[in-house]
């Protein structure tokens, strides 16, 4: 007679905030699934659920919240992670029949308030993993961490007292874990961090040895590796220090993507001392023409703030100036909010909600018009695109995907037609046809 295995308890995830929190949420789950548990799909089904929470902004903590009611009146059964785990007093104070509270990855802590819900029966046997791990995302990216924490203390963030100072990860465990990930077939790999330019400065001491050679934990030398690894690697948190200069010629030789995520924030200089922003010199657009010199088709992206106290229109109209001397690729901006523990929120000169409300649509209508001439210059080009979904082919066989300019949800899309014979995580060649203020149209062109 066949033996009937217990059935297995059933963990539901539900993951807010950055793709540092979605990594850690991976780990999370993977840890879980080696050690035998389900993953439930809905809250229905589950014996209990996590919820990953984000705790930068007030808005964020708002929806952390919802999140957990939403969770507890669905379920009941809930453990909360992430950054807001900080606050346990506040989740607890609304939500008193919460299983577990915990910080930032804070891994085992989750793992073991979950065995004790929902302990595993005893059984014989094991389920097994595959190497690369649980993901969240399509199977063909993946978000890569290779750091946690800051060194940084701005002005408007929490994150160092949420996630710490910065702990650098070895670099050989960092090109195991993307062998085994472009193994399983991941195509795109997103390196992530709080300051990918900082890494390694911590463990600058600390060789390691890498397929018979040894390898620097610094930037420059790990995204050299990675790009023998995977078919693209893309560079996201990269302050503009000096030593960013090293980079660019691995994308000029092809070895990783011309893209930079560069989170500037702001470009008046009273704001950025306001700020206690790093690498606020004013060599940035210098620094910025050097690099187009030598990887001419190299993507800036970035986030800045308006509204931040003390930010007058002279400071704003400084920043609109030098977005037209920028000629940023990608641009995204958020009003400035006050964080619960942030040093900005007693700073002087709070600017008047509406105002906020003004410059946010100003910039917005600045950075949508640059966007919109650099794509129409693509028109009649040929560019390399990964395809993250492909449409039903009796509804007209389209597919969509994102050049080399365009991360996964925060830039653009390439709209294809004719593309019903591609699959999700094909790397193909596209004809531009046409573009609007975001996203380019094409189509596939033959192999």
């Amino acid at each position: 007679m066949a033996t009937k295995l217990p059935e297995a308890p059933k963990v539901g995830m539900v993951s807010l905030g950055c793709p540092k929190n979605l990594v850690d949420s991976e780990r999370i789950l993977t840890k879980l699934r080696s050690d035998g548990y389900a993953m439930s799909p809905d809250y229905a089904g589950a014996a209990v659920v996590l919820v990953n929470t984000c705790g930068f902004l007030d808005s964020a903590k708002e929806e952390s919240l919802e999140a957990i009611g939403e969770a507890m009146a669905e379920n009941g059964r809930v453990i909360v992670t992430g950054c807001m785990g900080k606050e346990a007093e506040v989740i607890r104070a609304r939500f008193p029949n919460i299983l577990a509270v915990t910080g930032a990855h804070q891994y085992e802590d989750v793992v073991g308030a979950v065995h004790q819900a929902a302990p595993m029966p005893p059984s014989p046997f094991v389920n097994l993993v595959p190497d690369s791990g649980l993901k969240l995302t399509p199977r063909h990216y993946s978000y890569l961490k290779i750091s946690e924490g800051c060194n940084h203390r701005c002005s408007f963030c929490i994150i160092p007292a949420l996630r710490g100072d910065l702990v650098s990860r070895r670099p050989d465990a960092i090109l195991r874990e993307a062998e085994k990930l472009v193994e399983a077939g991941t195509k795109e790999l997103l390196v992530i961090s709080q300051d990918t330019s900082a890494y390694g400065i911590d463990i600058r001491k600390e060789p390691r040895m890498w397929k018979g050679e040894s390898v620097v934990p610094h930037m420059t030398d790990l995204a050299r590796e990675l790009g023998k690894i995977a078919p693209w690697v893309r560079l996201h948190y990269v302050y503009p220090y000096p030593h960013v200069d090293q980079v660019i010629p691995l994308m000029a030789q092809g070895l990783i993507l011309p893209y930079l995520d560069i989170p500037f924030q702001h470009a008046s200089p009273s704001v950025l001392r306001t700020m206690k922003r790093p690498a606020n010199d004013a060599k940035v657009l210098d620094r910025l023409r050097h690099w187009r010199s030598i990887a001419p088709n190299i993507t800036i992206r970035s986030t800045f703030v308006v509204g931040f106290p003390g930010e007058t229109e002279a400071d704003f109209q400084y920043l609109l100036d030098w977005l037209d001397e920028a000629q940023l690729d990608r641009v995204g901006a958020f009003r400035f909010e006050p964080v619960h523990g942030a040093p900005a929120n007693d700073l002087p000169g709070a600017v008047p909600e509406e105002v906020k409300e003004e410059r946010y649509a100003r910039i917005m209508e600045k950075t949508a018009a640059i966007s919109a001439a650099k794509l129409q210059a693509k028109i009649g080009r040929t560019l390399e695109v990964i395809i993250d979904e492909v449409g039903d082919p009796e509804d007209g066989g389209g597919a969509t995907g994102r050049s080399q300019a365009d991360a996964p949800e925060i830039d653009g899309q390439v709209f294809l037609r004719d593309a019903g014979h591609l699959v999700q995580g094909d790397i193909v060649r596209v004809e531009i046809e046409d573009a609007d203020e975001h996203d380019l149209f094409g189509v596939p062109l033959p192999n």
